[in-house]
């Protein structure tokens, strides 16, 4: 598969910022590669196309369906796995959310609670639990709002977010 510069340049920027949010270049190019595909690819054309080695390809993909934002798709008359991503781009970073708090927000918030009450026996750092306390309270409270946010339907979502700002000013604060 031949990329346009303009392709490419996306691929590349993809890969960067997947870098940034502490996913591996190459998962992130892929699945660059595959979100801008107008038909499913075997793992040959992305590697060909991306010039990767083959394992590094199976290897990344196997991490995108794990993340659930790309599938297996079958195409008739060809026994080879072909890959697409997830094109919906607000379904497809819920599920990178959801991911995310899976892995980094909930295990906080689980040694967090660990930590308070190991301190709960220990009244000499009654400063360390109070500030861990807080942390805690802004965790809970943000990912209750996540979840009530998390169930709302992607098109009223979609004008919440489109509202901006002017949801402060419905709620009786000023913007700047």
């Amino acid at each position: 598969m031949k990329l346009s510069q303009a392709t490419q340049k996306f691929v590349l920027h993809w890969g960067e910022m997947g870098t940034r949010w502490g996913v591996n270049r190459t998962v992130a190019q892929i699945h660059a590669l595959l979100y801008i595909s107008p038909k499913p690819l075997n793992a040959e054309e992305i590697a060909e196309t991306l010039s990767l080695a083959r394992s590094n390809v199976s290897n990344s993909l196997k991490e995108l369906q794990g993340w659930g934002i790309v599938k297996v798709v079958h195409l008739m008359n060809n026994r080879r796995d072909h890959f697409e991503s997830l094109k919906d781009v607000w379904q497809m970073f819920q599920i990178v959310l959801d991911e995310r708090k899976k892995r980094e927000i909930d295990p906080t918030i689980q040694m967090l609670k660990d930590s308070i009450e190991g301190l709960s026996h220990d009244r000499s750092d009654v400063y360390a639990k109070d500030k861990l306390s807080e942390m805690l309270n802004f965790f809970k409270t943000t990912t209750s709002w996540y979840e009530d946010v998390r169930k709302l339907p992607t098109g009223t979502l979609y004008k919440l977010a489109k509202l901006g700002g002017r949801v402060q000013e419905f709620l009786g604060r000023k913007t700047k």
